[in-house]
């Protein structure tokens, strides 16, 4: 039973309002494991009764060789077996959706192996939301839960694909909100979870009572009276969400407010649970960040409500000549102090997530039924080609930890121009990030709210972005005052942040000397080269399978660089890094899991930068360039 004081608690934080303030931990606030040790993540978090539903059986009930390998899947053998693998941390089931009360004995495992796996050194995130209720039984349980699910157009709830026995429910309807609460306080009072786990946050507003009327009153807090009108919303309370045949100005404001009530629903619940443990560490799965930003996520605000986010997206590779990566993932993760969750099944999906990622090598097997399987659903079991990189990844956390990123530029994710300007602007900001990262440049990518913060580069690459607000619009301003340079490519401010035209472009006005512009069918990274003067942080020649990673610790440099061609060794990759004024190179050091403990390399310096080669790439290997 839960105490009157925690039910008033959470009637409390109902009523708050949303604050707007980030409430990711900075890493002084977080765990000390976390930095130090990083997560190499072990997954099980399907319940028993969910697996059997998921697997055809109607009725939810196991039969006695499937309780058996349960039970197997969490005994000591398993938590041992998951050891000698190297894994630090398990990520487990808690509650999937079917409700406190059909869950209760399967919360009740999550306790006990919660336990077993503290005993054991292994930390613990559990699953505490699908984004789904298990209706056939939830529904018994709280029959009032029919009003929480999102509908769509025609009426009808929204399922999890296929799976018609899960409904989404509304993150923003506050008994929905409520009754999560409970899971959580679970989750971190009685299994003491290291971490909590939001999955699916991709289900955003919809056309249910409850996401209407927020919408109504979102729209009247928001625009004018003139402007309602404009939109065709004069008359509040008979809006709906708009279809493609509504006028552009309501669609914005649906896409705008469908992204804000998802990030507000994941930094109330932070905010709440951090009353109850204030170092307990939030992820949210929304999937990775596609090539723009698509509603109703917005990773640069949902990012701000914790520490870590799931991509479970498309698997890197080299085909055809191009590469695929999920180097975007992790550099908005690195640079939203963030950690990306991912599936590392191969030695270069390992390789990548040590280069870009933060903290984390990834989640190297899904444990089911007592087997180790190389991710969810697959019958593959987990490669032995993995442990070099995961003993790497545990021997060698003195090459990457409390290392930052060194970036001479930023590319601007802006959310107005890829969200309302259409496809083939945000395709420009997409354009100059693939471009940047196949030229082997420094950057990051950044979101509106790190305009304040723009300082730490020599340049701002400015893709695509026409939609820009006044005050986004003064602060790059202020930028280029202070000695800042701006890569433009294609329009810039054209329009204001509703998209709407402006009497003429603002932003012109700005000193030639500091401004380059080109037009969208020339090469981004030319232009961001000139932006820095033509001397950027690092110049590599080398394969163009290969990709790098610049980072640095106190005294020295390191060189990531991952080959992304399983069939040929890059070889003899030519490197000129720049090196803090007034440094001198001591060493260079190539390590990798082939050879943790490394070897010298020749190297030579000459105004102010050290040049070497490194001989071969067959997966990964860092460069460390020392300095006296």
């Amino acid at each position: 039973m839960r105490s009157s004081s925690s039910l008033i608690l959470v009637l409390i934080f109902l009523a708050a309002p949303v604050r707007a303030e980030p409430l990711t931990l900075a890493p002084d606030q977080r765990p000390e494991w976390l930095g130090r040790d990083g997560i190499v993540m072990a997954g099980s978090w399907e319940p028993l009764y969910f697996r059997v539903r998921r697997d055809g059986a109607p009725d939810y009930a196991p039969t006695p060789e499937q309780i058996a390998a349960y039970r197997r899947e969490h005994s000591p053998e398993m938590v041992a077996r998951l050891k000698q693998i190297g894994v630090n941390f398990v990520m487990m089931h808690c509650n999937k959706g079917g409700g406190l009360e059909a869950e209760r004995e399967s919360m009740q495992d999550a306790v006990r192996f919660a336990q077993l796996c503290h005993a054991n050194g292994l930390r613990v995130g559990v699953y505490v939301s699908s984004a789904t209720l298990l209706w056939e039984f939830f529904f018994n349980e709280v029959p009032a839960a029919k009003d929480w699910i999102l509908l769509d157009a025609e009426g009808k709830p929204r399922t999890y694909g296929r799976a018609d026995y899960r409904y989404f429910w509304n993150r923003n309807h506050p008994e929905a909100a409520a009754y999560h609460r409970r899971i959580v306080e679970f989750a971190i009072n009685e299994i003491r979870a290291d971490l909590i786990h939001c999955d699916n946050y991709f289900a955003g507003p919809a056309h249910d009572a409850c996401s209407v009327d927020r919408f109504r009153d979102y729209l009247g807090k928001t625009f004018t009276t003139r402007q309602l009108a404009d939109m065709g919303a004069a008359n509040v309370n008979s809006v709906r969400p708009p279809d493609d045949r509504s006028p552009a100005l309501l669609n914005y404001a649906w896409r705008e407010f469908c992204c804000r009530s998802l990030a507000d629903s994941y930094l109330d619940l932070s905010r709440w649970a951090r009353t109850l443990r204030g170092d307990i560490l939030m992820e949210c799965n929304p999937g990775g960040p596609r090539g723009w930003i698509t509603p109703p996520v917005d990773h640069g605000r949902l990012l701000q409500g914790g520490e870590a986010f799931w991509d479970e997206g498309l698997r890197p590779g080299y085909d055809k000549g191009k590469l695929r990566t999920r180097i975007p993932t992790y550099k908005i993760a690195r640079r939203m102090d963030n950690v990306a969750f991912a599936y590392t099944r191969t030695p270069l999906e390992m390789a990548e997530s040590m280069a870009f990622n933060r903290d984390c090598l990834g989640c190297v097997c899904w444990f089911e039924y007592g087997e180790t399987f190389d991710h969810p659903g697959s019958q593959a079991l987990m490669a032995e080609d993995l442990r070099p990189s995961i003993r790497f990844f545990h021997e060698r956390r003195d090459l990457l930890r409390d290392a930052t990123v060194i970036a001479d530029v930023a590319v601007l994710r802006n959310f107005p121009s890829q969200v309302f300007g259409g496809t083939e602007v945000a395709q420009l900001t997409n354009n100059a990030e693939q471009a940047l990262i196949a030229g082997r440049a420094c950057f990051q990518i950044i979101y509106d709210h790190q305009l304040a913060d723009l300082g730490r580069y020599r340049a701002l690459v400015l893709a695509g972005c026409v939609a820009l607000s006044d005050e986004q619009v003064e602060q790059i301003r202020q930028y280029v005052r202070s000695g800042g340079r701006l890569c433009v490519i294609g329009p810039l401010a054209t329009h204001d942040a509703w998209n709407q035209p402006r009497e003429k472009p603002t932003l012109d006005e700005l000193p030639s000397s500091q401004v380059i512009r080109i037009s969208p069918q020339e090469n981004p990274l030319a232009a961001v080269r000139q932006a820095c003067g033509n001397t950027p942080s690092l110049d590599l020649d080398g394969p163009t399978a290969l990709c790098v990673e610049l980072t640095e610790q106190p005294g020295r440099r390191m060189l990531h660089l991952v080959n992304y061609r399983d069939d040929q060794t890059a070889r003899d990759a030519r490197v000129c890094l720049r090196l803090p004024d007034g440094r001198r190179a001591k060493s260079v050091l190539l390590a990798s899991p082939e050879h943790p403990a490394g070897r010298d390399l020749p190297f030579q310096q000459q105004a102010g930068s050290v040049t070497f080669t490194v001989p071969e790439v067959r997966v990964y290997e860092i460069a460390v360039v020392t300095w006296e």
